[in-house]
């Protein structure tokens, strides 16, 4: 499961390498969020930095939705997705390896928006450990959950629409679990976000779990 895990995500990252998808286009993106919601709340900088946390994690969500599209796009031209059904890799290792891949743009995309924020917004990180443990968690979270909504969408014609209106909700808890945990880490209470981590961690574990078991079926539906 793990080799097929790894020869999935190898190869969805290749991809992403050399399209620059990522890179060109989601990024910029992500970027230019965080400058539009500067510059809305720019007037009172004290409810800006105040509300840094609820930003980024809402600019994260809406990267992700891009990167899980992009993510069921390419299986989608030249048979690609028949193609993952006969190649013989074990469902759970499709659906981990995709789920990483997502995983890793994810982080790329977080990494720049951390100093995004932190630069335009001035705000002040006090809990790096708390702070690194809920990207890690909410980053799974986030990617298990989309490449398993994704591939329920992926056989549909309005899957451009469906899947944000299939995902967003089933994402809330993750929105609300990080902002609460990243709120106590830049400036407030670390000891106050840890309990908002054992939720994220949940979710993660909830959906890698249920993705690992169903995700052969659901391919096969899709």
């Amino acid at each position: 499961m793990f080799r097929d895990a790894g020869l999935v995500a190898g190869k969805d990252l290749r991809i992403e390498l050399r399209s620059q998808v990522t890179m060109q286009q989601v990024l910029p993106f992500a970027v230019l969020v965080l400058i539009l919601f500067g510059i809305a709340l720019d007037p009172d900088r004290g409810f800006l930095g105040r509300a840094s946390a609820g930003l980024f994690w809402v600019t994260v969500l809406f990267c992700a939705l891009l990167a899980i599209q992009r993510a069921f796009t390419i299986e989608a031209a030249d048979g690609g997705r028949d193609a993952l059904r006969l190649s013989g890799l074990d469902p759970a290792g499709i659906f981990l390896g995709k789920a990483a891949a997502i995983a890793v743009q994810l982080l790329a995309v977080e990494a720049v928006l951390a100093a995004g924020v932190v630069l335009m917004y001035g705000t002040e990180v006090t809990g790096v450990p708390l702070l690194v443990a809920t990207i890690a968690a909410a980053t799974t979270g986030l990617a298990a959950a989309g490449t398993l909504y994704g591939v329920l969408a992926a056989g549909l014609r309005v899957r451009e629409t469906l899947l944000p209106i299939l995902l967003l909700p089933v994402l809330s808890p993750v929105l609300i679990g990080a902002t609460k945990a990243f709120e106590a880490a830049l400036g407030g209470v670390a000891a106050d976000g840890w309990p908002w981590l054992g939720l994220l961690v949940t979710f993660a574990l909830l959906y890698l779990t249920f993705g690992t078991l169903a995700f052969g079926t659901l391919l096969e539906e899709s």
